[in-house]
């Protein structure tokens, strides 16, 4: 049975946080919206909580953090994905290098690798960390072990790094297993270097090739001379929202049914069979867009 939520909006989508915990420190990190997490998930509590998903129709999982790679049962997880079901995860890399084939062995699909500099320096400063080199190895290990595309996930963030988007087209171009997500800095914390998005949509657009909107919240993906570029927009976005097809699950077993908000979250620790069944209908009954 397929979930729709009260606006008519089918759950196809389910991303789930597996651990708080990070190895790294970004200045602007969002930690998918959890506030005081608890203890972290079993392994077979995860795996419960695919297949009910699975039961409902739910298509694809995408495992988050913190950084989930710092999971020892990282690969397990994966495992326990039902075949029905197609993963993927947002990892920092820094730790890609070492898991790459062993995930793509599990089952998992692609990555999506958060990388907000190709400089040093300026990666340094976003992250607190000098690792760029290992996430760099991680992504030359996902490339061949297969989990691809790789999505590069760009935070723009004014006066610190939006100067490196042709950087970043210069790296992808040419391969089509990269693609560049640029991402606008979300309202979740002190960090201000909020970046005008509006602007740099227009010069994609003006120098494409064909500009195709997905059906995932509408957004566009601009084909520039062998690179490809989206734009990811969740800031006062009605039709982001309007076509949010996602339910998310805290590190701590928590359904929230909208990234934005933390006064709905039903929670779901422990709860297996029927019972969870009905959490999750719960849940996705209470979905409704942020910006209407």
């Amino acid at each position: 049975m397929l979930l729709k939520d009260p606006f008519n909006r089918p759950i196809s989508n389910i991303r789930i946080s597996l651990t708080p915990k990070c190895n790294l420190n970004c200045i602007y990190c969002h930690r998918e919206g959890e506030l005081n997490p608890k203890a972290e998930l079993s392994q077979e509590e995860i795996a419960e909580i695919l297949r009910v998903a699975a039961k409902f129709e739910i298509r694809s999982v995408k495992f988050t953090g913190g950084e989930p790679l710092l999971r020892p049962d990282i690969v397990d997880i994966v495992r326990s994905v039902p075949p029905s079901m197609e993963s993927s995860m947002t990892t920092n890399g820094i730790l890609l290098q070492k898991y790459a084939h062993d995930l793509k062995a599990a089952g998992m699909k692609r990555v999506n690798v958060s990388l907000d500099s190709i400089n040093r320096e300026t990666y340094k400063k976003i992250t607190g960390s000098d690792k760029l080199d290992d996430v760099l190895a991680g992504m030359e290990a996902a490339l061949d072990a297969g989990l691809t595309p790789i999505k590069i996930n760009m935070v723009v963030l004014e006066g610190i790094n939006d100067h490196e988007i042709d950087d970043f087209l210069s790296y992808i171009r040419g391969n089509r297993n990269l693609v560049l997500q640029l991402i606008e800095l979300m309202d979740f914390n002190a960090c201000d270097h909020h970046s005008k998005l509006d602007g740099l949509e227009d010069s994609l657009a003006a120098r494409s090739k064909q500009i195709i909107t997905r059906r995932m919240h509408h957004r566009k993906k601009y084909c520039l001379d062998g690179a490809e570029v989206e734009v990811v927009r969740p800031r006062h976005n009605s039709e982001f929202c309007a076509f949010c097809n996602r339910l998310r699950v805290t590190s701590d077993g928590k359904l929230k049914p909208c990234l934005l908000r933390t006064d709905n979250h039903v929670d779901i620790r422990g709860k297996s069979g029927g019972e969870l069944e009905e959490l999750f209908q719960k849940a996705v009954a209470l979905r409704e867009p942020f910006y209407k």
